[in-house]
């Protein structure tokens, strides 16, 4: 039988990476079965694909990807991950690289790309601290959500106390978010 397996880290992946055009290329080269879910490729706990691989694919059977980074972003994971089907006897097919191979200079050639995938992975890392660490140097910087100030909360405690507002209707008008509105109450109580 013939899986495929399509991963995206998050749900706004770009064209050509989006899980709709991962599952379209795989059933394009055959696939009978394709498991897909969203997980972060630093993240090596993803039960689908762990399902698939130790309980789906038997013998015979082939797993495509249309990436390696798709499949792994580790070294240290890929190289267990594959020497795990081959030695499960199944044949691995990465659509941008091919046939991987159970030989010397196939495992080599693997152990070469799941190590650049990584180095980009770390890169990718690297660039996106860098830029928050200039951000960090300018004026009016701050991580994580903006602040809701103390007027903008009275007006809502306002709308809810005074004016009959709904939570629900009081996010609404004000912008302020349903769970902001409730966890501020809670805090007053």
């Amino acid at each position: 039988m013939i899986y495929g397996y399509a991963r995206v880290s998050t749900r706004t992946q770009l064209k050509g990476n989006s899980l709709e055009d991962q599952v379209e290329e795989l059933k394009s080269h055959g696939c009978q079965e394709i498991v897909s879910e969203q997980y972060s490729g630093k993240t090596t706990d993803r039960p689908k694909f762990k399902k698939l691989v130790e309980e789906m694919l038997q013998q015979g059977d082939t797993l495509i990807v249309c990436k390696l980074d798709r499949f792994a972003r580790s070294v240290q994971e890929g190289i267990k991950t594959i020497q795990y089907l081959f030695a499960k006897g199944v044949k691995v097919h990465v659509l941008n690289v091919g046939l991987l191979e159970d030989t010397p200079m196939g495992r080599f050639f693997v152990t070469t790309l799941l190590a650049v995938a990584e180095l980009e992975r770390c890169m990718i890392q690297e660039r996106t601290q860098a830029g928050k660490e200039i951000a960090k140097t300018r004026n009016g910087y701050r991580e994580g959500r903006p602040p809701i100030y103390k007027d903008k909360m009275a007006l809502v405690m306002k709308l809810i106390d005074e004016d009959h507002y709904s939570y629900r209707k009081a996010a609404e008008v004000t912008g302020v978010s349903l769970s902001t509105i409730v966890r501020y109450r809670k805090k007053q109580s």
